[in-house]
């Protein structure tokens, strides 16, 4: 699934392309996404300069005076830029044209992905109105996550993953800044202290940066808007190497499902 960093390198590669554009057309080929797709909305959209793009958590966000779309790429989703004479491909559900022959295509091989239209104001629509501070922003701090903690009995990796507690950590990420704060997956949220936190926060912070800045992490479906892959997958420390050394002490590492997911992690550098 594309995770904060993989949605954050889609926000910029696309920005260039639909930041003050003006939407030309709508062609909707499926609209059966995670929910319909609302065609006759989006296609009163034709003609409205584009007045911001941002990203909220996972979702990608397309302001325009009549509306805001907001795009998720669910599981396996993808956004590209491509000519407007580009054939579309099977799973490409989605285009919106713009001025300058571009296209922005949504392709969803697994459809659980979405496009809808937001009115104002979108901060409060149901989707986003409960979500947590972004882990990039002055928001997001150690002592956020120690005062949310001290009633949480789930494993940490749970609690970080909660996207009322902070957006954007999902599985690899949250695997990955626990072992570089040194902190196992299983431990209890309310059992660990302020300054663990504080360094827990630091290293979300600096694995999702360094994550963005390497374009992502391609384990399978996600790729870049230009086509090519997420370079993070040769920084993973932990994540899906079971019974690999440690790449700091060479200790084999070790996998427990916590969650429903697979995590991973070192139990001689991560011991507390």
């Amino acid at each position: 699934m594309p995770e904060l960093p993989e949605v954050e390198t889609t926000l910029r590669g696309i920005e260039p392309y639909v930041r003050d554009s003006v939407i030309t057309g709508v062609v909707v080929r499926n609209r059966n996404l995670r929910w319909p797709v609302p065609v006759t909305e989006l296609q009163a959209l034709i003609g409205a300069p584009v007045q911001d793009l941002w990203r909220r958590a996972k979702y990608i966000l397309i302001q325009t005076a009549s509306g805001t779309i907001l795009l998720h790429l669910g599981m396996s989703g993808s956004i590209r830029i491509v000519q407007r004479e580009t054939t579309p491909q099977k799973h490409d559900h989605l285009d919106i044209e713009l001025d300058g022959a571009s296209v922005l295509r949504l392709n969803d091989p697994r459809r659980f992905g979405c496009c809808l239209l937001l009115p104002e104001p979108v901060l409060e629509h149901p989707l986003l109105s409960q979500l947590g501070p972004e882990p990039l922003s002055s928001d997001f701090t150690g002592e956020h996550l120690f005062r949310l903690s001290r009633t949480r009995s789930a494993p940490v990796k749970n609690f970080i993953m909660d996207g009322k507690v902070v957006v954007g950590v999902g599985n690899i990420y949250a695997s990955e800044a626990l072992f570089q704060a040194g902190i196992r997956p299983s431990m209890t949220a309310r059992r660990i202290s302020r300054p663990r936190y504080a360094r827990l926060c630091r290293a979300i912070r600096e694995v999702l940066d360094k994550a963005i800045r390497a374009g992502g992490t391609t384990l399978s479906d996600f790729t870049q808007t230009d086509g090519r892959p997420g370079y993070f997958r040769h920084e993973l420390q932990v994540y899906d190497r079971t019974g690999e050394p440690c790449l700091r002490c060479a200790t084999p590492i070790k996998s427990k499902v916590i969650g429903q997911r697979n995590s991973y992690f070192c139990p001689q550098c991560q011991s507390f």
